[in-house]
């Protein structure tokens, strides 16, 4: 079997293996292929029986030209890259890798929060820059000092990312209350779930645990950030469009949200003019909360296990069945 992969850097820029797929057949693999629908892209399947992909584009064109493929593996939860709808016309299952970094990314949340609240990395950069040798007093901070325990966060979206983050929040003595389209019992240990109103009004702290979809694009926007707090924090390493930016750095400048601390934007990579590049108060991060070695692990072997799946007729993880 000839598998192609299109994009393989982010997934594995040198640090792990690609022997589980080397396992399975005849492997290609390209660091990157275009973002952008490509006659590239079509070019590079060729004849696979097996494309991979992460970001890279696998449009009804791509389709029609490969008609040799017989899957389409995903190196990531999201799978809208791919036209998955019309890939289950022709028959063609669209597999992802449904779990591998619940931990990694409630990890990253709380490490969001954290810089948010006590700017260890800025006031790191300071000191290296030599403004604690220079400093007139034995210590000096240039943002206020945020404790975290007793206040209240909200998540947005209680499946298991979200309830890992609460888990970790309620050990710091965080209040933590929720929002979720579906309730469950591991849901209910660890937060209480609320009206979206609700949360919006009481939290200090509003996490993103979220899917993108169309009912949730663009809902941090003015008119549920008015319903907010003033003086609130928002953490996102979900999805970049689930907040609509401009009204997020209006928001910063005026001082009603506090603080952003975003490792997701609407477009990947960051435009240059992002209005959040220079916007108060908003930390960056290049969309990483995933990108720990044992999760890029896990990942590939899902990945070996969703093809093999396929080469033995009984395709796993599809999302277009």
């Amino acid at each position: 079997m000839k598998i192609v992969v299109l994009d393989g850097y982010t997934e594995n820029p040198g640090d792990i293996s690609w022997a589980p797929l080397e396992e399975l057949g005849d492997l290609t693999v390209y660091d990157r292929t275009a973002y952008e629908e490509s006659p590239l892209i079509a070019e590079r399947i060729g004849n696979a029986e097996i494309a991979v992909t992460n970001k890279t584009p696998i449009s009804r064109e791509t389709i029609d030209r490969c008609p040799n493929l017989k899957g389409i593996a995903v190196l990531a939860t999201g799978y809208n890259v791919v036209d998955y709808d019309y890939a289950g016309e022709k028959r063609i299952p669209v597999m992802n890798v449904p779990v591998y970094g619940t931990d990694n990314v409630s990890q990253y949340a709380i490490a969001l929060l954290l810089e948010a609240c006590s700017r260890v990395g800025y006031h790191d950069m300071s000191v290296h820059n030599g403004d604690w040798a220079g400093n007139i007093d034995w210590c000096y901070w240039h943002y206020p000092l945020i404790e975290v325990s007793g206040k209240t966060a909200g998540i947005i979206g209680l499946g298991r990312i979200g309830v890992n983050t609460a888990k970790v929040l309620n050990a710091m003595n965080v209040n933590v209350i929720a929002y979720s389209r579906s309730h469950t019992e591991a849901g209910e240990a660890v937060a209480k779930y609320v009206e979206l109103d609700e949360l919006l009004a009481k939290s200090d702290f509003i996490f993103l645990h979220c899917p993108l979809f169309p009912e949730t694009q663009g809902m941090i926007n003015k008119d549920s950030i008015a319903k907010m707090k003033d003086g609130v924090i928002i953490i996102n390493n979900s999805r970049g469009p689930l907040v609509v930016e401009q009204d997020l750095s209006d928001a910063l400048e005026s001082g009603k949200v506090a603080a952003a601390a975003l490792d997701v934007v609407s477009t990947e990579p960051i435009r240059p003019d992002n209005v959040l590049l220079k916007a108060k108060n908003c930390i960056l991060t290049p969309h990483i909360s995933w990108a720990t070695r044992e999760a890029r692990e896990r990942i590939m072997n899902t990945t070996a296990e969703n093809i093999r799946s396929v080469m033995e007729g009984k395709p796993v993880h599809v999302v277009n069945a």
